[in-house]
């Protein structure tokens, strides 16, 4: 599974791992082991309706 959180920032923050935490956090909670991830945090300009956040995942999904 890999995760990308891109963050509306301002040249000078630096933060963006941080902010990608909580979708880690998350994803660990939900599905314990599983979630694990491989992640990458980006800072961007500007995000589609002014959106603070935006989280991209890659998954593979077990058939039964």
């Amino acid at each position: 599974m890999k995760v990308v959180v891109f963050v509306a920032s301002t040249p000078d923050f630096t933060g963006q791992p941080a902010v990608a935490n909580g979708a880690s956090e998350l994803l660990g909670t939900v599905f314990g082991d599983a979630g694990l991830h491989a992640r990458s945090a980006v800072g961007v300009a500007v995000l589609p309706l002014d959106a603070p956040v935006e989280v991209e995942l890659v998954v593979e999904v077990a058939s039964s």
